[in-house]
């Protein structure tokens, strides 16, 4: 089955990443890719996105539709990549899940077949 993750990431997150030392944001790094690494054999895709003040959302419905800057929500918490995964099922992908190294939070979405 395959699923997407989402790695959200907090403010408190973003905050404690940017007052690491380099060394220490070197080792925090390399753990996510150790991470990918381990489970390579069923990453099917994914990536790191831009910063949410990249982004452009579209509200459609009731005439034209509505552009603006920046993220679809406003709050504390953004998903900052994703990746694609093909495990045999939901608790595989919560045992994958359970030793990421990196942003807090990650949501767990069945893709549709």
């Amino acid at each position: 089955m395959k699923y997407v993750l989402l790695f959200v990431e907090s403010e408190q997150y973003m905050n404690e990443l940017q007052a690491m030392g380099q060394t220490e944001r070197e080792r925090a790094y390399a753990r996510v890719h150790e991470w990918f690494a381990d489970h390579a054999d069923v990453v099917r895709g994914g990536a790191k996105l831009q910063s949410p003040a990249t982004a452009t959302t579209v509200r459609l419905g009731g005439g034209e539709p509505i552009v603006t800057d920046g993220p679809f929500v406003e709050g504390k918490e953004v998903v900052s990549g994703y990746t694609e995964i093909e495990v045999d099922d939901l608790d595989a992908a919560l045992r994958m899940v359970r030793t990421w190294p990196g942003c807090p939070t990650v949501e767990v979405r069945p893709l549709e077949s």
